[in-house]
Formats: structure tokens, C-alpha cells, sequence
């Protein structure tokens, strides 16, 4: 009881932050991506929005995150803000409350409730704080009215359920806080279904539990679309199969280019696809291509990381200490990474594997996605710029960068509308 009035109280105090809040003028879009003018100006008329933005992960915590100033990703790492949102032309997306792996316990259960709703408090708060700029979305039709309004769009998305515990009505709960897509593990087989990368528990329920079943029908009753990325493949093809609406895979990537445990096999994803799911096509190096480091590279970045500890933790001088020593650490021992070509290479795939109307872009921004040449949201416009060089037309892009997504959004509405007729 106590923690569904903690989810009232955190939702009134959002509402009540926005009441005082100003707003701030758009500034002017600038092109960063080195495309011609003429493509830029075709992907700004794009309603863009990436399927998996781990950028809540910086809102909570101690040191926070001004998602209004401009940051650096050669400095802090970090790759989506509101002025890069601006010069690259996204338009916004799915925020994820994301939640590492714990014991499967009560206690670890109740923890990681506790994280779970203070960040997403802190997507509430960002989009309160800066009513001119963000507005939540909650209903399919929500993205198209908040785009013409010139304001970014704020679908929130769960990944890994392991904070519902043992009590799927705490879905119902966190639907009500706004989620809309939802995915049952990350890494580490939980109580609901086994994960690609299954960790100490191993695969336990040979892809979805009774719970995880029971979780999946939930999900349908309530409209949220089904997140299959981080699942194991037989947790996949269990959702396809049990589902009443399509699934998504909001940042994944395709085995006919690359095999790895996070990439779906040809198969599987027709399948997806013949049910109406879309593939959101994940950036990140190591699931495009195998990238070996150097030995003295890995001893470096582990020194540092003993070093300094917990750096979400580390704040002031502190912190920009760390930033200069893993500067330097990068420029003595560069990192080996996977290329804009790669990416290109797997978005490619997909689109000839299963169409322009089962492919979209989750490219795991804030959590590890970016390849050189694609280091962050500033070079969207670099997609727009090869898929009209291979012949694909703007309706197409269109579909890819948003529209896909909206319509599993306004299936899963239809379907929970259906329930109560």
C-alpha cells in the first residue's frame, strides 16, 4: 500500500512542478551531420522517434543532468539533450526505465521498485520542469498532435519487469505512471522469462514462466506493446506466439549480418514480421561486429574503474577528473570500433529481410549504442541521407522513423479498447 501511494504522490508532485515552469524558446536547427542542405531539410520534416533512449538513467542521479544545455559526447559520453535533439532532428521517443538484473527476492523485488519509480519520477519531473519544450504521450494519436506543436515527445517504456515482483497488478500501476511498451528481462533470466543473456539462474522457464505468460496477457489488456529485446529467442517467439497484438523488438539487431546472442535469427524475425512486429535497429559496436580490444586497453579501463569507483556517484572536481583521466586513457589506448557502415550494413539487411513497414530505429542511445561516424543524435540525419541514396522514398523513411511504432502503439489501443465493448 505504501508503495502505490508513493506512485500517487510522485505523480502529483510532477503535475505540481510543471504549474511554476516557463517556456523556452526553439532554438534555430543546425546541421551537424554534414548531409546537403536539401536532405536536412527532408529529415527535419520527419516525425523521428527512437525507440530506446536510456538517457533517464542520468536524470537521478546525485550528480543529475540538465537535459537543456548542450553536452559533448567526447567529453561526458552522454548523447541525447534537448539542442542536439534540436540540430539532429529527433523529435523524441521511448524513455526508458531501465533496471539492471537483482536477486530475485523480496527484498531485491522491493529495491528495485524503490529505483524503478524514482526514475520514473525523474522522466516526469524532466518533462514538468520544461512544459514548452516536453509533453508526455500517452495514446498513439498523442505523437502527431505534440510534433505539430514543436515540442518532443514523451512515450515512457520499461526495461527488464523485474520491479512487478510478484505482483502483476503493479503493471496496471506503472501503466497509470505511463508506460506504453514494456519488455519481461534484461540481462539475467528473471521471474518472468529467460533473457538472452540468462547470467547465474541460467534458462530457467524455457522461455516465458507462468507468470511471464499471465504478464503478457496483462500487458495486452492494458494497450502496452511487448518489448522483446534482451528476451531469449524462445522468450520471443512465446510472445509472438501469445500475444494479441504484435511485438516490438525496440533496439535489437538481425544474425544474417552479425550472430550474437542479441541479434534475432532470419527466421524469427520474418515471423515477428508476418504478425505486424518491427524491428528497431540497434547501434551498439558489439552486437554489429566482433570489436577485440588490447590487452593494455582492458587493464587500463579496469585500473580506472577501481579506481574511481561508483562514477555516477562522483560529482564537481571529481568528476571532471575522472573525465580527463579516461580522455587520456582513450587517446593512449584507442578503442576499436564497429563503423556508420556496420549500422548501415544491419539496416539494410533488415529492410530487404522483411520490408520498410517492419524496420525502425532504436539505436540505444545513452546505453552503449553509437559507432564512429554515428556518435550520437546529432548525425540522425545521416540514416535519411543513405536510405534516399538506395531508393527508398520519403513515405518509407517516414514509416521507419516514427510511423511504424505509432501504429503498434494504435493497435495495442484497439485492442484494449475491444475488452470493453
Amino acid at each position: 500500500m505504501a508503495y502505490r501511494n508513493s506512485l500517487k504522490l510522485a505523480l502529483l508532485g510532477a503535475v505540481s512542478l510543471g504549474a511554476c515552469s516557463t517556456v523556452s524558446p526553439t532554438p534555430a536547427a543546425q546541421n551537424k551531420a554534414g548531409v546537403s542542405p536539401e536532405v536536412y531539410a527532408i529529415h527535419q520534416r520527419f516525425m523521428t522517434l527512437d525507440t530506446h533512449l536510456d538517457t533517464p538513467a542520468f536524470l537521478d542521479t546525485v550528480r543529475g543532468y540538465d537535459i537543456m544545455a548542450r553536452h559533448d559526447v567526447e567529453r561526458d559520453g552522454t548523447q541525447v539533450d534537448y539542442p542536439r535533439m534540436i540540430d539532429g532532428g529527433l523529435d523524441g521517443g521511448f524513455w526508458a526505465i531501465y533496471m539492471g538484473q537483482g536477486p530475485l527476492t523480496p527484498e531485491g523485488y522491493q529495491q528495485v521498485r524503490d529505483k524503478a519509480l524514482i526514475r520514473a519520477t525523474s522522466i516526469h519531473k524532466m518533462v514538468a520542469a520544461n512544459p514548452g519544450v516536453f509533453e508526455i504521450a500517452l495514446t498513439s494519436s498523442d505523437a502527431s498532435r505534440i510534433f505539430a506543436s514543436g515540442k518532443k515527445i514523451v512515450y515512457l517504456s520499461m526495461e527488464n519487469s523485474y520491479e512487478l515482483g510478484d505482483d502483476l497488478s503493479l503493471l496496471d500501476s506503472f501503466y497509470k505512471l505511463g508506460v506504453r511498451m514494456a519488455g519481461p528481462v534484461h540481462n539475467g533470466t528473471n521471474q518472468l522469462a529467460d533473457s538472452t543473456n540468462p547470467g547465474a539462474v541460467g534458462a530457467k522457464w524455457g522461455g516465458l514462466s507462468p507468470m511471464g505468460r499471465e504478464y503478457v496477457k496483462r500487458a495486452n489488456e492494458l494497450g502496452i506493446i511487448l518489448d522483446g529485446s534482451h528476451s531469449a529467442d524462445t522468450t520471443i517467439e512465446q510472445m509472438i506466439d501469445l500475444s494479441a497484438t504484435p511485438i516490438i523488438l525496440s533496439h535489437h539487431g538481425c544474425d544474417g549480418v552479425h550472430e550474437h546472442p542479441r541479434n534475432l535469427p532470419d527466421a524469427l524475425l520474418k515471423k515477428m514480421a508476418a504478425k505486424g512486429g518491427v524491428i528497431h535497429m540497434n547501434a551498439l559496436g558489439a552486437f554489429l561486429k566482433d570489436l577485440p580490444q588490447s590487452p593494455e586497453r582492458m587493464a587500463a579501463m579496469q585500473a580506472l574503474r577501481q579506481k574511481m569507483g561508483d562514477t555516477d556517484r562522483l560529482v564537481g572536481d571529481a568528476y571532471e577528473k575522472f573525465l580527463d583521466e579516461r580522455a587520456a586513457l582513450n587517446k593512449k589506448y584507442p578503442e576499436v570500433k564497429a563503423t556508420f557502415e556496420d549500422y548501415m550494413e544491419q539496416i539494410l539487411y533488415a529492410i530487404k529481410l522483411v520490408g520498410v513497414d517492419h524496420v525502425g530505429f532504436g539505436a540505444d542511445w545513452d546505453g552503449g549504442g553509437g559507432v564512429a561516424g554515428y556518435e550520437d543524435i546529432l548525425m540522425l540525419p545521416k540514416i535519411t541521407d543513405r536510405l534516399l541514396k538506395e531508393g527508398y522514398t520519403e513515405a518509407d523513411l517516414q514509416k521507419m522513423w516514427g510511423g511504424n511504432v505509432v501504429r503498434l502503439l494504435k493497435v495495442a489501443e484497439d485492442y484494449e479498447a475491444s475488452l470493453k465493448k
